[in-house]
């Protein structure tokens, strides 16, 4: 599997045609094909490209079950 670093995770940011990437729990998220994420941008609260763990953890309405139908395709480097 793919290591990143957060830096790399952040050039995923659904800009200019990338792909849309996010973070949760050291996991790298292709959210690409989500609905949610157009031009980048989550609900226009999160943007693509960073660690939504805290986001997620404390403030999401939904369960962190709503990224298990996304890839992981890599993790972050410790």
């Amino acid at each position: 599997m793919q290591e990143f670093t957060i830096e790399e995770v952040a050039k995923y940011n659904g800009k200019d045609e990338e792909k849309v990437y996010v973070i949760y729990d050291g996991n790298v998220y292709d959210v690409s094909d989500s609905d949610f994420w157009g031009g980048g941008e989550h609900m226009g609260l999160h943007e693509a490209g960073t660690d939504l763990t805290e986001a997620l953890n404390l403030e999401a309405p939904h369960e962190v079950d709503a990224l298990e139908s996304y890839p992981v395709v890599g993790t972050i480097k410790k």
